[in-house]
């Protein structure tokens, strides 16, 4: 996920939440939270329940955050964020706690026609690597759900065009051929596509440091006829960090109708 991607992601999280921004740039934001948000991701529960009990005003927090250091020419302090940051990684499970789905529109204006807004499907996956090393991917992907067809990156593209949660006066809304909960399964099979297409010498890698360290703890134990409970502990802990795993979750999608 490149810094820009984690912008635009930020862009469009805080807001669709209402957060309103004090500095927007292409490699930092300084957004105002509203006190909602303030609640979910600031860790102050002490502070609103003391504000909440004396009847005091509420004061929410300004949260500046960096995309991409190289580009920083002033002396701005804030949080640098990038994929696998702990502040994204919250922002992602607060986004599935506040439901992930929604219904997006193009707003078009067509004087002399009627605008016909095409149904598109977007999911966007999280896929995890794991092994004695953790690499971790953003796949942003799109279904026509008219014709089948999909783009990749599919988040990016949504941020040339000018969307909202009001439908269009006077727009048609195409029905869609493909349901989305098949669209699902079909994008689905894409990113299982993707991960037997990637390069998974880091498993064959992690397989042979694994057996090394196996060997390791055979030479210490040699001659052992009754291995001790810390044998078994040990070779169950070389397991748990070098066994190769992949895990794939859907961190948000929806529906969007575009021109």
């Amino acid at each position: 996920m490149y810094p820009q991607q984690v912008q635009h992601y930020l862009r469009t999280f805080f807001s669709e939440n209402n957060c309103r921004f004090v500095n927007d740039t292409d490699h930092y934001l300084t957004v105002q939270l509203t006190i909602d948000m303030d609640k979910r991701i600031m860790n102050r529960p002490y502070y609103w329940q003391y504000v909440e009990s004396t009847g005091g005003v509420p004061s929410p927090a300004q949260l500046t955050l960096i995309t991409d250091q190289t580009k920083l020419k002033e002396n701005i302090k804030g949080e640098l964020v990038h994929f696998g940051s702990p502040r994204l990684s919250q922002l992602f499970q607060v986004t599935y706690e506040m439901g992930s789905f929604i219904q997006m529109f193009e707003q078009v204006v067509e004087e002399n026609n009627r605008p016909i807004l095409t149904p598109w499907l977007e999911v966007n996956y999280k896929v995890s690597y794991y092994s004695n090393h953790t690499k971790e991917m953003l796949h942003s992907l799109g279904l026509n759900l008219m014709n089948g067809k999909i783009i990749t990156d599919f988040h990016a593209s949504l941020s040339e065009v000018n969307i909202s949660p009001i439908i269009p006066k006077n727009a048609f809304l195409l029905p869609y051929i493909i349901k989305p909960a098949r669209g699902l399964e079909r994008l689905d099979g894409v990113i299982e596509n993707l991960i037997q297409q990637d390069d998974h010498s880091w498993a064959d890698q992690a397989k042979k440091r694994w057996e090394r360290d196996i060997r390791v703890l055979e030479f210490f134990y040699e001659g052992v006829e009754e291995r001790p409970e810390s044998y078994e502990m040990e070779k169950k802990a070389l397991q748990q960090q070098y066994e190769a795993r992949i895990k794939i979750e859907i961190i948000n999608g929806g529906l969007f109708y575009l021109k």
